[in-house]
Formats: C-alpha cells, sequence, structure tokens
C-alpha cells in the first residue's frame, strides 16, 4: 500500500508513520515543522519505503505525487499552547489545507481519506458522556475557537465531498492522547504535569482540579486510527477515538507524583477560558464497528511516557 500522512513528524503521525512501514508500506510524510519535529522520524529516516517532505499543505503542490490506498490528514497544532501560537495557520490548515488534500484525493484518484478531528468539538459539553451525535457546545470567538470551529469546518467539508462526490472519507474525533514523542513544553497537562514533577517543580492544576479529561495511550490511539482507516464500509463515519477511563486532573498528579517518586506540591491556578469541565468519550460506536477499544491502563502508559520525557530533561 501507498500512504501519505500529513503531519507525519508530530506526535501521533510519527506512531502512524511507524505503524505503516512495519507493515511494508511506502509512506509519504508532509510536514511543515511548525510543530512537527524530524527527531520523531530518526528511526526511520532512511528506510528504503519512507519519503519525508518539508512543506505546508495550503501551498504545497501535490501534482508530483502518485495516488494513495490511504490519505491520512493530521497536519495541525493540537494543543493549546500551539494553536494559540498559530491561530491562523491552525484555521487554515484544518479548513483550506483540507478542502486542498479533499481535492487532490479526487483528481488523483486516491482510494481513502481520514481526517483526525478531535474531542474539542463538542466544547465544553453539556452532554456526558459524549457521543458521536452530540453537536457540542463551542465558544465560536473564544481563544480555543482556531483550533475547535476549524476542526469542525475540516469535518464539515469531509461530509460534503462524501456526499456530492462519493468519496470515501472517514472522521476520528482523538481525546486526549499521551506518551512517547510528545513536546516537552506542549502545554498538553500530561506533559506539564511529568515534566514538573521530574524536574521537582510545583504541579501546576488550572481551576480547582474537578475538572475531568480521559487520557488515551498513543499505541491505542494509532491502533484506532489505523482500524477506522482499513475497515471496510465506513465511508462517511465519524468514531470517537479515545479512552472512557475519566480522571480529574487532582488525580493524574497524584499518580504522576507517585510514579516519579516526586515532591512536587500541587499548586492552582485560575481555570482559562472555555476550558472544558468533563471529557469522556462514549465509544460504542468504535466497539461495534471497529472491534476497537482502549488496552493500556493509565498507570502504564504514564509509565512509558515518564520514561521517555526522562531522555528529554
Amino acid at each position: 500500500m501507498t500512504i501519505l500522512i500529513t503531519g507525519g513528524a508530530g506526535f501521533i503521525g510519527s506512531h502512524l508513520t511507524q505503524l505503516h512501514l512495519e507493515r511494508g508500506d511506502d509512506v509519504y510524510v508532509i510536514d511543515n515543522l511548525i510543530t512537527g519535529s524530524l527527531r520523531n522520524l530518526e528511526t526511520v529516516a532512511n528506510h528504503p519505503h519512507f519519503q519525508c517532505i518539508n512543506a505546508d499543505i495550503t501551498q504545497y503542490d501535490f501534482s508530483s505525487l502518485p495516488s494513495f490506498d490511504t490519505i491520512y490528514h493530521l497536519a495541525s497544532p493540537a494543543s493549546p499552547i500551539q494553536y494559540k501560537k498559530y491561530p491562523v495557520e491552525t484555521l487554515l490548515c484544518n479548513s483550506f489545507g483540507t478542502y486542498r488534500l479533499l481535492e487532490f484525493m479526487k483528481s488523483s484518484g486516491s482510494k481513502r481519506f481520514l481526517f483526525t478531528s478531535t474531542s474539542e468539538i463538542y466544547g465544553d459539553p453539556l452532554v456526558h458522556p459524549q457521543p458521536e451525535s452530540y453537536w457540542g457546545n463551542v465558544n465560536t470567538l473564544g481563544p480555543r475557537a482556531c483550533y475547535d470551529e476549524s476542526k469542525r469546518f475540516g469535518e464539515a467539508i469531509c461530509s460534503t465531498y462524501v456526499r456530492k462526490y462519493n468519496l470515501d472519507v472517514r472522521m476520528a474525533r482523538l481525546f486526549n492522547t499521551y506518551g512517547p514523542n510528545m513536546e516537552k513544553n506542549d502545554g498538553r497537562v500530561v506533559s506539564n504535569f511529568i515534566v514538573q514533577a521530574l524536574e521537582q517543580k510545583p504541579i501546576t492544576i488550572y481551576g480547582d482540579g474537578t475538572q475531568t479529561r480521559s487520557f488515551c495511550y498513543v499505541s491505542d490511539t494509532v491502533d484506532g486510527i489505523y482500524k477506522l482507516a482499513t475497515t471496510e464500509g465506513l465511508k462517511g463515519e465519524v468514531i470517537n477515538i479515545g479512552n472512557p477511563d475519566e480522571r480529574t486532573m487532582i488525580e493524574l498528579a497524584t499518580i504522576i507524583k507517585k510514579i516519579t517518586l516526586s515532591s512536587s506540591e500541587i499548586v492552582f491556578q485560575e481555570l482559562d477560558a472555555d476550558d472544558p469541565k468533563k471529557r469522556k468519550p462514549d465509544i460504542a460506536h468504535a466497539k461495534a464497528k471497529l472491534g476497537w477499544e482502549p488496552k493500556v491502563a493509565l498507570s502504564e502508559g504514564l509509565t512509558a511516557t515518564i520514561s521517555y520525557f526522562k531522555t528529554l530533561i
């Protein structure tokens, strides 16, 4: 198979690249490296079936590329620090970039397209847990809107290309993935807590610590993405990929302190605007349609992630 992965030098994209190379596929990666890193691809850089293109999907000329069996669209800043630093780039990547990739799919005869959406499209949810049928509660004018709304637009244009052009496009709504290849300073809560704990600095919780997230280890997320892309008969489907093991921020900080043997104190600061109070996926569709559910327990995944971060500090 011939595979295209946009954002393949990023956290999740690099793991997906590794998976397809291990399967013997030819893998093309396009990444402009504003948030991705070639360090994540060091182990495959010289692989005979791998090609990395340093380019922006909103400008790149796709006409030189072959037809692909699967196009995975993962390109986009994905953490609050990243998309607040690059808000325009985030908006354009998930809107115009998605449009250009869908047009390339149509013109090249590529077979399948998987758009990585996000649990952020649910906003600060009024329904709990969140099923795919929930339309969300998003502030279109807030500081997170560049990410939330551009992903919602991405889903809308993907669905439109399914209806209008009969393209085989699928959408994965990812929930709080963590694991090796996360950036040290990406602002995600897992990386923040781990770095602070390892450096014996105060672990900073925003809000009172009762807000929740559901953390999915990267190998489980990538397995879910792969199954959504390769399972027959899922044209137009949108499916939650996440771990329903819901934890408070205080719980997460306490677990990380225990694993790292850290003496860091836990401190509290004001919660950011529009920060969701609860986040938990309903994965009934993933179980029924993909035969997928997460396998890695939080303590196991955090132990592996902490070991990775020790190499960065």
